[in-house]
């Protein structure tokens, strides 16, 4: 019986996971995004920490080695706030010591893949939008025993049903991807928590006009974990041009 299917329909299940994560408050997370680019895989790799019901977020985020196999940049430091992206150690001429602020509703992806990490919190939310979902099986994530599901949502629908917060930007990640349809897998513990959640978006290349797969997994763990975010005062934010990388 106890390797038998969960009771409930997986898609409301599914729906309603982002809430088990407000319920516990906090956890640390690790990061990566994978996309292939000029016949190159390319991985970003953040860690940090994330409180779900402040909707703040702190990752160190790293570039991945330049083809000769020297570092490309220092670890970008990133807070994830409601409607906002700070990024400092942003390069392309900004100062050490100032922070460069996004606008989150105005980016074309919803920030679920610009800032090279997928906010934890719209990777849960994305999951309001599951339009089919079935249970594969238990298996374990990181010692924790969890029920694995995979499916697919729908951007769009995901927006109509998200926080106030995510609502503007995964409604622009709808309209700014090849496709709306994100498939999905994702792993729940037996507190209806998600331990590890992975996406696959697409969106065009400008330059090509072709379709680029990306492979967002964000992994938590460590559930109610400090999470002391603070935002940078105004002063402390670039203000001049940023030149594209």
């Amino acid at each position: 019986v106890a390797q038998g299917p969960p009771a409930g329909d997986p898609v409301q299940v599914l729906r309603t996971a982002a809430d088990a994560l407000v319920e516990a408050g906090s956890s640390q997370t690790r990061t990566s995004l994978e996309m292939a680019t000029g016949g190159t895989r390319v991985t970003i790799r953040g860690e940090g920490v994330y409180d779900y019901r402040k909707r703040l977020g702190r990752l160190e985020v790293r570039l991945p080695q330049d083809p000769a196999g020297a570092a490309g940049h220092r670890p970008i430091t990133e807070l994830l706030a409601p409607g906002a992206l700070y990024m400092k150690n942003r390069g392309a001429g900004v100062p050490a010591d100032k922070w460069v602020r996004v606008d989150t509703a105005t980016l074309s992806d919803g920030n679920l893949v610009t800032g090279g990490a997928t906010d934890p919190f719209a990777a849960a939310e994305v999951l309001r939008g599951t339009n089919s979902a079935a249970f594969v099986g238990r298996t374990e994530v990181a010692g924790a025993r969890v029920r694995h599901y995979r499916g697919t949502a729908d951007l769009e629908a995901a927006s109509q049903a998200a926080s106030e917060v995510n609502r503007g930007p995964l409604g622009a990640a709808a309209k700014g991807f090849a496709t709306a349809r994100v498939p999905f897998d994702v792993y729940l513990d037996d507190e209806g928590r998600i331990r590890k959640i992975r996406h696959r978006f697409s969106f065009v290349n400008g330059e090509r006009q072709e379709p680029v797969a990306v492979a967002s997994t964000t992994l938590l763990y460590d559930f109610g974990a400090p999470a002391d975010v603070r935002l940078p005062e105004d002063e402390d934010i670039y203000a001049g041009r940023i030149a594209q990388e």
